[in-house]
């Protein structure tokens, strides 16, 4: 697979889910890189100032734990009621504390879910598609520990050093959980949960280096938006 290297130019519980064959437009970005690498603000660029469709697998994944939902019950049986808020939702910071530190039990998890998350994106695909939309972008923070990649046709991976994405880590509030501000520990536990960096940059059409200011990270971005199929088709 070919690669670019960007520098600095340039609703019951029994039904939450979805099923579909396979069906995307004829361009569909895979989206991809480390915990707090950036993703985010690639994929609110390419939505709100490119304009593209963007599937974001973290809120399919919200989706599937969602109260009334059969993944969020199979939670509490293996966890119990404390795993929930006390308003019924699941408790996202200590199920992160058990599963950052077991994998059997992301293990256990990521079974769940994932499924349940491609089968929305291919839904979504299918829909695009439909459309004629040309273009689609997967923001998949674990397109290769998922098995997502059959989904997509091009993949880019957003890059920084360890010592950056920990700086941005530590200055992210864990998400609705109230706890404050991830530790040094959890932090490191979530890095290194996933497939080292290096490897995911191996399988990648385009690199994008998010180590500089937004504006280089942007014309990164335009760059690949008019390039990188054409790279990735030769």
């Amino acid at each position: 697979m070919g690669k670019e290297f960007l520098n600095k130019q340039g609703d019951s519980m029994s039904d939450c889910g979805y099923s579909s064959t396979r069906s995307a437009p004829p361009r569909t970005i895979g989206l991809t890189g480390g915990v707090g690498m950036g993703k985010t603000t690639i994929s609110n660029y390419l939505a709100t100032v490119r304009q593209l469709p963007v599937l974001d697998a973290d809120v399919y994944a919200r989706e599937a734990v969602e109260p009334g939902c059969a993944v969020l019950h199979e939670i509490v049986e293996r966890y119990g009621p404390s795993i929930l808020m006390p308003n019924g939702r699941l408790d996202r910071a200590r199920l992160g504390e058990i599963i950052f530190h077991s994998p059997p039990e992301r293990l256990w998890i990521e079974q769940r879910i994932h499924p349940y998350v491609r089968d929305r994106i291919t839904a979504e695909l299918q829909e695009l598609a439909r459309r004629r939309e040309a273009i689609a972008v997967v923001v998949v923070p674990l397109l290769f520990e998922a098995r997502m990649t059959d989904l997509v046709n091009e993949i880019w991976v957003v890059n920084c050093p360890r010592e950056q994405q920990i700086e941005r880590l530590m200055q992210r509030d864990v998400e609705g959980s109230g706890n404050g501000r991830l530790s040094l520990e959890q932090i490191h536990a979530r890095i290194d949960s996933q497939m080292p960096i290096s490897q995911k940059i191996s399988h990648a059409n385009v690199i994008i280096q998010n180590t500089s200011t937004l504006d280089d990270l942007f014309k990164q971005i335009d760059w690949a938006l008019q390039h990188a199929s054409e790279s990735s088709a030769s």
